[in-house]
Order: C-alpha cells, then sequence, then structure tokens
C-alpha cells in the first residue's frame, strides 16, 4: 500500500526536473499517433481547458477519483476523464478552472484541495482542446457529491493499482470513421484511454522515472 505523503513527495521531487512531455504522453497515445497532440496549435482557435488528478488518503492507501461522462452527442460521450472542463472567462487562469470544475463535477471545496504541481499541456484533435492538467491533495477524504448531470459513475482507484502495469492493455477501438490501436487503462471494468490514458502515462513515467 502505498499513502498520499510518499505520493506527494516523490512527486514534488520528480517535477523539480524537466517534465518528460511527449516522451512520458506518448506511451498510452492511440496508434496511429496523431502529431497534432505535440505541435504548437493556433492559440486564438483552440479552446482551453484543465483537468486535476487529486489524491487523497483511502482505505487502500492513496487513491485517485476518475469521472465516467454521460452519453451525449459530444466526442467524449461516456469516456472516462479526470474531473475538469473548459477555461470560462471568469476564471483568473487554468488552475481556477481544474478547481472550480473539480467541485462542479465531484464536489470536492477548492479549499480542501492543495495544488502542487501541473504537467504538460495536451492538445485534444476531436474537440479541439488544449488541456492543462494539475496535481492536488485532500489531507482527508473528501465527501464526493457527482453532478449527475455531468457524471454518469465516479470511479475510485488506488494509486498503487493505477501504478501497476498489469492494468496498461491495448485494443482496437473506433474513433469516428477511424480504428485505432489504442493503449488503454483497465480501472475497475473501464477503459481509460486516449487524452486521459496520455496524462496519466505522463505522470506514471514521472513516478517511475525520476
Amino acid at each position: 500500500m502505498i499513502d498520499l505523503d510518499s505520493v506527494v513527495a516523490k512527486l514534488v521531487s520528480a517535477m523539480e526536473q524537466p517534465l518528460p512531455g511527449r516522451e512520458g504522453q506518448m506511451l498510452m497515445a492511440p496508434i496511429p499517433i496523431d502529431e497534432s497532440r505535440f505541435g504548437q496549435v493556433d492559440n486564438a482557435r483552440v479552446r482551453r481547458g484543465a483537468v486535476l488528478v487529486l489524491f487523497y488518503p483511502g482505505e487502500a492507501g492513496c487513491m485517485v477519483p476518475f469521472i465516467k461522462r454521460p452519453t451525449y452527442s459530444g466526442v467524449h460521450s461516456g469516456q472516462v476523464s479526470l474531473p475538469g472542463g473548459k477555461w470560462d472567462p471568469e476564471d483568473e487562469d487554468l488552475q481556477i478552472t481544474a478547481l472550480r470544475e473539480t467541485y462542479e463535477e465531484i464536489g470536492v471545496p477548492a479549499a480542501e484541495i492543495t495544488v502542487f504541481g501541473s504537467l504538460s499541456q495536451l492538445y485534444i484533435p476531436p474537440s479541439n482542446f488544449s488541456v492543462l492538467p494539475f496535481l492536488g491533495y485532500t489531507e482527508n477524504k473528501p465527501r464526493f457529491r457527482p453532478d449527475p448531470h455531468e457524471v454518469e459513475r465516479l470511479i475510485t482507484c488506488s494509486f498503487e493499482y493505477l501504478a501497476s502495469r498489469d492494468i496498461r492493455k491495448k485494443k482496437p477501438l473506433q474513433a469516428g470513421l477511424q480504428t485505432l490501436n489504442a493503449p488503454y487503462f483497465d480501472i475497475d471494468n473501464e477503459v481509460v484511454w486516449g487524452a486521459t490514458a496520455m496524462i496519466l502515462s505522463e505522470l506514471l513515467f514521472l513516478w517511475e522515472n525520476y
């Protein structure tokens, strides 16, 4: 069992070095790899957003929550993701976006969360979003209150399980008219792939290599 303090301390130390960026992200990128994910994007046209990897103490040690999106007409319908969403003009910065969206989606107040860093920005071509992932923790287990309009299912996963290589798998997945050979994390019988898997991949690259 890996406790919260150990996870946060190691990640804080790892982030004193340059982030791995593409090197970490591409390990779980769908194939064929869309190079636009790693290139420079036109910031005037691209929508901005942020997500939060939230660490908290639980019965199985350090835990991380995910959300399963409801079925809707958008490109990320039914997918499992980290809490987060699009930047609002009223948000002072993208960290505020990540905290606001986390509260709106799973009910954890910003005042309970300590943000200690961010990972590399990642462009998501299907939805034209450039997403910045933040890392934060709560000292106590949150009282989750998922918004039923935005969250079909709240999934919690121990960091020890998340870091296990046994849950990193690959299978064909349909994306529009294209079939991708998609790496994914098998978490609680859910397929966690795409941008979320790439964000987790950079996080775990830090954990394993720094």
